[in-house]
């Protein structure tokens, strides 16, 4: 049996190259460990080769691509293959390979490179294909897309896997990639009855047809799938809105009236079950990495609110022995109980994740939380065992070992800031965060509980009280003290000669002082009137 290789070929855009066998049976190929890079740093998931029988390779196209050239095959089951880095000699002894091994035949391919950005777009077996001026212009394989949401009438968006296919294995891609895409689709479109085989008018927008094809091609409605267990009209605070949630053995969808997201389990960082310190609800927050996306809008907390009196009962969708076998000592077949706890159970069950909740520290009103403002947004800070943790919006996850010291103080001169104080959290990487309008009372508790975590704390209200009771001491003492009258005290005392204090002109007679001599000049008025009379 006659095989041929080529080596330094890429599978399925993956990071490390590898060589690719063609025989009789079918195709193989196997990553080659790079110099430098150990074997626990290497991906688990190229650790197995890749084997692709002979009877699922229906077809084969080659064109240019990022490495070089690609050789994309259509396979019956396993979608679409990509192999990439051939060099453009290498395509003559490729079809002639496949010809004869395989009985498939290599088409080559010319992509459009005009660089518009409309088209035509087609659903073929595997993959969808936007066409441009009769050429492809890329190609999207629907195991590619992760999800899909119709928003507004004539747009859909397309948002990516960033998860590995295989579960438990860390992904191999190369660099950067595109997490989501946007398509503009506008007017009617007819429907086809496919019981009739005619077609029927119908009011769906050809966005709208678009979309449901999409989410029949690449599988992502979980139509066919019943959910584990199902919650109706939850109240999120992030994202906003309420959303009916369906859980699944390895991931869990959000519905809402606009957007739809489907999370797999393995993106879960971590949750935390809060009681709110307003005694009327509760707050279950998941952590999940990569975040949702709306447009450019980020969503790496999903923020739960319950009415700490809701009931729920619920039975979950599983047999006693998967209940036994894959979900022991972690799921229960029924639940009734608070709402909060209800869901709360069901997804630590089954995405096996630890449930953060309160730890030691208490409030003057024996609260987990302390009522606060982060710029402008109020909320509540959370001092966990290992974190800070602020809700509901923006939610802000700071764990202790990320923080370098933290400053107490307050800002301000008005008669609000004398009941409250602010906290400064200087990170050792990242963006400082200020927590201001924390009630003074709150402080003691606080400072005691962030000692015990061994964080520094710096406290500018005292050393602000040391130094005005240092400026008082020094003002007490400089009043015990002669004041320097300047050049004034040295002045010599000295007799005034023109000064006769024995002369009767020294004392002004009183104004109505009957023997108080008259003056010269009131005189010689007297005699001037006496005259003009005769």
């Amino acid at each position: 049996m006659s095989t041929a290789q080529f080596d330094d070929i890429y599978l399925n855009q993956s990071r490390y190259a590898g060589s690719v066998r063609i025989a009789d049976s079918g195709l193989g190929w196997k990553a080659i460990l790079p110099s430098g890079v150990s074997p626990d740093q290497f991906p688990q998931s190229l650790t197995e080769p890749f084997l692709l029988p002979s009877s699922e390779i229906l077809a084969a196209t080659w064109s240019r691509a990022a490495r070089g050239y690609e050789c994309r095959l259509q396979t019956n089951n396993r979608g679409v293959v990509m192999l990439d880095g051939f060099e453009v000699e290498d395509l003559e002894e490729l079809k002639s390979t496949l010809r004869q091994q395989l009985a498939v035949t290599l088409e080559v391919r010319e992509h459009s490179v005009r660089g518009w950005n409309w088209g035509r777009m087609d659903f073929e077996r595997n993959e969808l294909v936007m066409q441009v001026a009769g050429k492809p212009a890329f190609e999207i394989p629907y195991s590619f897309v992760g999800n899909s949401n119709l928003v507004g009438k004539n747009e859909v968006a397309v948002e990516f896997n960033l998860e590995n296919t295989v579960p438990g294995k860390r992904r191999a891609t190369a660099g950067d990639e595109i997490v989501d895409m946007r398509f503009y689709i506008p007017g009617n479109t007819t429907v086809e009855d496919e019981e009739q085989d005619v077609e029927v008018a119908d009011d769906m927008t050809a966005a709208e047809a678009f979309y449901e094809t999409l989410k029949e091609k690449a599988d992502i409605s979980d139509a066919n799938t019943q959910s584990i267990a199902s919650f109706s009209e939850i109240l999120f605070l992030t994202p906003r809105g309420r959303f009916d949630i369906e859980m699944f053995a390895d991931a869990f969808r959000l519905r809402g009236k606009t957007y739809d997201y489907k999370v797999q389990y393995s993106a879960i960082q971590r949750m935390f079950l809060l009681p709110k310190p307003d005694d009327l609800h509760n707050l279950l927050i998941i952590h999940i990495d990569p975040p949702l996306r709306q447009g450019q809008t980020r969503y790496p907390f999903l923020v739960m609110q319950f009415l700490r009196d809701d009931e729920l009962e619920i039975d979950l969708n599983l047999d006693d022995n998967e209940l036994e076998s894959k979900f022991k000592d972690r799921l229960k077949p029924h639940y009734d109980q608070a709402a909060y706890e209800v869901v709360a159970q069901v997804f630590r069950g089954l995405s096996d994740k630890r449930m953060l909740v309160p730890g030691a520290f208490r409030s003057l009103h024996g609260q987990p939380g302390l009522k606060c403002s982060l710029k402008a947004s109020e909320g509540y800070l959370y001092p966990l065992e290992k974190s800070f943790l602020f809700v509901p919006k923006p939610t802000v996850y700071i764990p202790y070992g990320n923080i370098q010291f933290v400053t107490v103080s307050r800002v301000g001169t008005s008669s609000t800031s004398s009941r409250t104080f602010d906290l400064t959290i200087t990170l050792i990487s990242g963006p400082n965060h200020q927590f201001s309008n924390i009630l003074r009372d709150e402080l003691a508790s606080l400072e005691t509980f962030l000692t015990s975590k061994n964080i520094r704390v710096k406290n500018d209200l005292v050393d602000d009280q040391e130094r005005l009771a240092a400026v008082l001491a020094e003002e007490s003492d400089s009043d015990d003290e002669d004041y320097d009258r300047g050049s004034a005290a040295d002045d010599d005392e000295s007799v005034d000669e023109d000064f006769d204090a024995d002369s009767s002109d020294g004392d002004v007679a009183e104004e109505y002082d009957e023997n108080a001599p008259m003056s010269s000049s009131g005189s010689e008025d007297e005699d001037a009137q006496s005259e003009d009379d005769n």
